[in-house]
């Protein structure tokens, strides 16, 4: 059996869930999807419908599980993604520090055009 490679310290990773993102390598290339989840320590994101792959489910009535083959979202690398500026497409992203009353806040903005990538809740 393989052994998945795991990393001796968490990767940085600016993607957050939720972000949109754009394939620009593999076999889904040119795809967009939502970030599901992200995993720092094997430097990978799960985005929807990207990378799917069947798994053979076993019956399992006491769980509710039907059985058959089904299609889920694979992690893919999170050197093959991009994130998708709202406003000019796939960029890189860059942060930007801004300090109120003292407090020094870090928002990530787009390297193109310099527009805010973090939603405002």
């Amino acid at each position: 059996m393989a052994r998945r490679k795991k990393l001796e310290e968490p990767l940085r990773i600016n993607l957050r869930k939720d972000d949109t993102v754009e394939v620009i390598a593999g076999r889904d290339r040119g795809k967009r999807g939502r970030v599901l989840k992200v995993d720092r320590w094997r430097g990978r994101v799960l985005v929807e419908g990207v990378m799917m792959v069947k798994r053979h489910l076993r019956r399992n009535p006491a769980r509710g599980i039907k059985g058959g083959i089904a299609e889920r979202e694979s992690p893919i690398h999170v050197s093959n993604v991009m994130i998708v500026c709202s406003s000019c497409g796939p960029t890189r992203i860059a942060h930007k520090v801004e300090t109120v009353g003292g407090k020094s806040r870090r928002t990530r903005i787009c390297r193109k055009c310099g527009a805010p990538l973090d939603k405002r809740a």
